[in-house]
């Protein structure tokens, strides 16, 4: 099968995004998509949410249930994908390396859970001056795959 690009519902462009009217005041997009037992591939895209122009991306984190058994090997990075005025980063917001899925100190359950870095890290909140699609690729296929909940939620102000 060839890589793919799948969207989760509230990246949909028929879906209003929610600009506050205040500054400062933190608003949050998410999106969440059933990841099938069937394995991911190299290059698929999961579509997630769309932020407003003049959005600045001060965090937010991506959580996902145990979606490689065994051996893991997946690896996804989430970035954005290019608008009017910025050029697609697949990268931007994290580039995780490969998720265990394993229980560790902050989940009880097999799963992933990691906040966002990348620019936000490097160089501070990132702001967009054009409405963006926020995304998940996958950078390494699944050795065994499993289904489960992905999601990524995106912490963002306006000014």
């Amino acid at each position: 099968m060839a890589a793919e690009t799948l969207s989760a519902a509230r990246a949909s462009t028929t879906l209003p995004v929610f600009r506050s009217v205040g500054a400062g005041i933190v608003c949050a997009a998410w999106g969440t998509y059933p990841v099938a037992a069937t394995a991911l591939e190299d290059g698929d895209i999961f579509e997630m949410c769309r932020i407003p122009a003049g959005a600045t991306v001060i965090g937010g984190w991506v959580q996902a249930q145990d979606l490689d058994t065994g051996i893991e090997t997946v690896d996804f990075m989430i970035g954005w994908a290019a608008n009017t005025d910025e050029v697609a980063d697949p990268n931007g917001l994290l580039l995780a390396g490969v998720k265990t899925g394993d229980i560790s100190v902050h989940l009880d359950v097999a799963s992933t859970w990691m906040p966002l870095a990348g620019v936000l890290l490097t160089a501070g909140p990132k702001t967009f001056t054009a409405e963006t699609l926020i995304q998940v690729e996958v950078n390494a296929a699944q050795a065994t795959g499993a289904a489960g909940q992905l999601t990524l939620v995106i912490l963002y102000t306006c000014s």
